[in-house]
C-alpha cells in the first residue's frame, strides 16, 4: 500500500470516529442543576465522560494494531487511544483504551514472530499481528502515519521513527503524557500488579516519572472497583515539580488525586504543633558550611532516618505507657476512693495498639463518670461538691502528662531534636529540620492516631532522597503495600538524608511485597548530551551505570572560557542566539546556589534578557528563559541548558551528582562556561580539554 493510500484510509477512519465522538458529546445534553442527589451523581458521571470525549476529539487515537485472534481468519483493526470510544455506550468499539489488556500487544510487540498473546480477564488470548501503525493526530487532523511493522515488509530502520519524531519536539513548561510512545519495558512497569511496592531505578530522562503517573491511570482502570483517586497520593520533590507534572493526569482522564510534597504532607499530619526550617536555607547551609559541620549533620540525619531509630522511639513510648498512670488511688472527696490497681486495670483493658493519648483520655473520662456516679446525682448538683471533685480530678490528670509529638521528641531525644528552636507559644512553634518530620509523624500516630483514610496507592518521586523511616511512615498508612517508588541513585544530591542503595528502602517491606525494575535508556537528551553526562557518571563511586541513549543525534556539547566580570554578557549572548532557533522554546541557566541564581538573574536583566527566577520561595515555572539553582531543577527538562562557572571550585569531586543533574536537564543543547579551568568531572582523562564543542 502506498503512502497516499495509507493516508486516505486513515483519514476516512478518523472522520468516521470524529463523527461518532461528536454524536456522543451532543447526546450528553445540558448539565443538571437540580437538588436531587442521585441525579447529581449521574450528571457528574456524564460530565466526566464528556471531558474524556473532548480529549478524544483532539486526538482520538495514536496507534493501530491489526490483530487476528486465534481461530479467526481475518484480523480486526484495533485503534488505540487515551480513552475508549464506544465501550461505555454499548455502541461499536471504535477506539480501545490504552490500558485495556489487548492494548498491551501494541506496546510489547516490536517485530519478529507475529504470534503473540495477552492476558485477559477470561484467560490467555492468542493470535497473530499483521500491522502495527503509529498515527500522529493534532486537533482532529491526521499529520503523520508510520508503520513500525507490516506483515511481509522489511522495515527494521523505521521502527523508532515515530519515537524519534516525538522526542525531537520542543518543550513547554509542562510534562506531557507518553501514551503514544510507551516502550515495552515501561509498559511492563505500568501493568504490574497493584499489591506491590514497585521500585524503579531510572537514569535521567528514562521516563520514570511519566511511567509512575501512567501507572496511576492504569490502576484506576484495572481495579476501578477497588481503588479510588481520592485515596491515592503523589509525593513530589517540590511545588514547582508538582506544577510541572500537573497536566499529565487530567489529559489521561484522572482527577482528585492528592499531589503534595512529603514536607507539606507531614506538616498537615502534625497539625499546628511544629514548623519546618526553610528547606532552601537548610540546603544552602549544607553546601556552604564547613565540611566538618556537614559531616556532623549528615551523620545525624542518617541516624534519624534508619529503622533502628523507630525501635528506639517504640521503646521510649512503651516506657511512657508503663509510667503514665500514677501508682496511687484517686479520691474525689473524703467519702470515696478509686484504688490504684483498679485505675491501672482500666488502663490495661484498652487495646495495646490504640494511640496512647487517646487511651489516656478515655481513662480520665471513665474516672470522671465513676466519680459522678459514686458521689450521686443529688450531691453532684451541689456547686461546692462538684467543684472540689473536678479540681481533684484535674490534679490527678496532671500527674499523667499529655505530650504533643514535638514535646515528646524534644524531651526524649534532645540530641536528635537539637534543631528545634523555641517552645510552642501563640506566636512561635518549635522549628525542626526536614529529617525530623518522619519521626514526628510516627510519634504523633502512636500518641493520637490518624484521621486520614488508608491510601490505596502512593507514588514517591525522587525516592533516593527519602530515608527508610520516611518510607516506613508512609507504609503504615496503607492496609496493603501498594506504591510506585522511583528515583535515580546517581541523582541523590541530598546525601545527608537519602540512601545509597535501594535495599535500604526495599527492606522496609516484607519479602515478596516488592518488585524492582531498572530503566537505563534515556529518551530525553541527544546522544551527544548523554555521552557527555556519562563522563560525570564515570567519576562517581558505587558502580553507576551509564545511560543508553536513543539514536537521536544533535549539536555537540559546548564549553566556553569567559573572562572575569564578563560571564553575564557571555550568557546573555548565548541565550539570545538559542532563542532565535525555532526548536528552542525553553532555556535554563543553572547556577550553583540560590544566591548565585539571584545575582545572575539581576545581571541578565541588566543585559536585556527577559528571564524569570526560580527559588524555593518562588516556584512558578512558566517556561521561556529561567534562572534556577541546579538542585531545584531535578525532574525538570528544558530545550537548552547553560551551566556557568563549571570549574573545580564550584564542581569538585564531591559534586558529581549535582553536575550530572544539571547536564541531564537538557534535551537538545548544553553548554558549560568556566573562568579558570573546566571542572575535572567532565575532562577526558586521556586528553587535554578542547575549547568549543565537546
Amino acid at each position: 500500500m502506498s503512502e497516499d493510500q495509507k493516508l486516505r484510509e486513515e483519514r476516512t477512519n478518523l472522520y468516521r470516529t470524529l463523527e461518532e465522538i461528536e454524536r456522543q458529546i451532543a447526546g450528553i445534553g445540558p448539565r443538571y442543576t437540580g437538588k436531587d442527589y442521585t441525579e447529581q451523581l449521574l450528571d457528574a458521571h456524564r460530565q466526566d465522560r464528556k471531558a474524556r470525549l473532548e480529549i478524544a476529539r483532539r486526538e482520538p487515537y495514536f496507534g493501530r494494531l491489526d490483530f487476528a485472534e486465534r481461530g479467526k481468519a481475518e484480523p480486526s483493526a484495533l485503534y488505540i487511544g487515551k480513552h475508549g470510544v464506544g465501550e461505555e455506550e454499548g455502541a461499536e468499539l471504535l477506539v480501545v483504551d490504552w490500558r485495556a489488556p489487548v492494548s498491551s500487544l501494541f506496546y510489547a510487540f516490536s517485530g519478529g514472530d507475529p504470534n503473540v498473546s495477552y492476558e485477559s480477564p477470561d484467560g490467555e488470548v492468542g493470535g497473530t499481528i499483521s500491522l502495527k501503525r503509529n498515527l500522529l493526530i493534532r486537533q482532529g487532523e491526521l499529520q503523520r502515519v508510520v508503520d513500525s511493522y507490516a506483515e511481509g515488509s522489511d522495515q527494521g530502520t523505521v521502527t523508532d521513527e515515530f519515537l524519534l519524531h516525538k522526542l525531537g519536539e520542543s518543550k513547554d513548561n509542562k510534562l506531557r503524557d507518553i501514551v503514544s510512545t510507551i516502550q515495552q519495558e515501561q509498559d511492563a512497569i505500568i501493568r504490574t500488579d497493584k499489591n506491590k511496592a514497585v521500585f524503579i531505578q531510572g537514569v535521567a530522562g528514562s521516563g520514570k516519572t511519566t511511567v509512575a503517573l501512567h501507572r496511576l491511570a492504569y490502576l484506576l482502570y484495572r481495579y476501578k472497583d477497588r481503588v479510588r483517586p481520592d485515596r491515592m497520593m503523589i509525593l513530589a520533590p517540590s511545588k514547582m515539580f508538582l506544577n510541572y507534572i500537573s497536566g499529565v493526569l487530567p489529559e489521561l482522564g484522572v482527577g482528585d488525586i492528592q499531589q503534595t510534597t512529603f514536607e507539606d504532607w507531614a506538616l498537615d499530619q502534625l497539625g499546628d504543633d511544629v514548623a519546618l526550617r526553610d528547606p532552601a536555607e537548610a540546603f544552602e547551609r549544607w553546601f556552604e558550611q564547613p565540611v566538618t559541620e556537614a559531616d556532623k549533620r549528615s551523620a545525624s540525619a542518617r541516624a534519624k532516618g534508619e529503622l533502628g531509630f523507630l525501635q528506639e522511639i517504640d521503646q521510649a513510648l512503651g516506657a511512657l505507657a508503663s509510667r503514665l498512670v500514677p501508682d496511687e488511688p484517686f479520691s474525689p472527696d473524703d467519702r470515696h476512693m478509686l484504688a490504684a490497681d483498679t485505675i491501672r486495670g482500666w488502663f490495661a483493658e484498652e487495646l495495646a495498639d490504640d494511640p496512647l493519648m487517646k487511651k489516656r483520655e478515655r481513662l480520665l473520662n471513665r474516672m470522671k463518670r465513676w466519680m459522678e456516679i459514686e458521689i450521686g446525682r443529688e450531691r453532684w448538683s451541689e456547686r461546692d461538691v462538684k467543684a472540689k471533685a473536678n479540681a481533684r480530678w484535674k490534679a490527678y490528670a496532671a500527674k499523667m502528662p499529655a505530650f504533643t509529638a514535638a514535646q515528646f521528641y524534644a524531651e526524649t531525644f534532645p540530641a536528635a531534636a537539637g534543631a528545634a528552636e523555641g517552645k510552642k507559644t501563640k506566636r512561635k512553634l518549635p522549628t525542626f529540620e526536614r529529617e525530623d518530620l518522619a519521626p514526628l509523624v510516627y510519634i504523633h500516630a502512636r500518641l493520637y492516631g490518624t484521621d486520614t483514610p488508608a491510601y490505596d496507592h502512593i507514588v514517591i518521586d525522587e525516592a533516593q532522597d527519602y530515608s527508610p523511616v520516611q518510607l516506613a511512615v508512609l507504609k503504615e498508612r496503607q492496609r496493603i503495600a501498594s506504591m510506585t517508588v522511583l528515583g535515580d541513585l546517581q541523582q541523590g544530591i541530598h546525601d545527608y538524608a537519602g540512601v545509597s542503595r535501594w535495599s535500604e528502602l526495599t527492606d522496609v517491606f516484607d519479602e515478596g511485597d516488592t518488585a524492582y525494575f531498572e530503566l537505563d535508556r534515556s529518551y530525553r537528551s541527544t546522544m551527544e548530551i548523554i555521552e557527555f553526562a556519562n563522563r560525570v557518571l564515570a567519576g562517581m563511586s558505587g558502580g553507576a551505570k551509564p545511560a543508553r541513549p536513543v539514536f537521536r543525534s544533535g549539536d555537540p556539547v559546548e564549553t566556553e572560557r569567559t573572562d572575569e566580570g564578563e560571564t553575564a554578557k557571555a550568557i546573555a549572548a548565548t541565550v539570545r542566539s538559542w532563542r532565535e532557533r525555532p526548536d528552542i522554546q525553553t532555556v535554563a541557566v543553572l547556577a550553583r546556589t540560590a544566591a548565585e541564581s539571584d545575582r545572575l538573574h539581576r545581571q541578565l536583566r541588566d543585559e536585556g534578557v527577559d528571564a524569570s527566577l526560580l527559588q524555593a520561595k518562588n516556584q512558578a515555572y512558566d517556561g521561556g528563559v529561567t534562572v534556577v539553582p541546579v538542585y531545584l531543577s531535578k525532574g525538570l527538562e528544558f530545550d537548552a541548558v547553560l551551566i556557568p562557572d563549571a570549574d573545580d571550585e564550584q564542581y569538585g569531586p564531591g559534586d558529581a551528582k549535582l553536575l550530572y543533574v544539571g547536564c541531564t536537564r537538557a534535551l537538545h543543547l548544553l553548554k558549560l562556561m568556566y573562568r579558570r579551568g573546566l571542572t575535572g568531572l567532565v575532562r577526558d582523562p586521556a586528553a587535554q580539554p578542547v575549547e568549543g564543542s565537546v
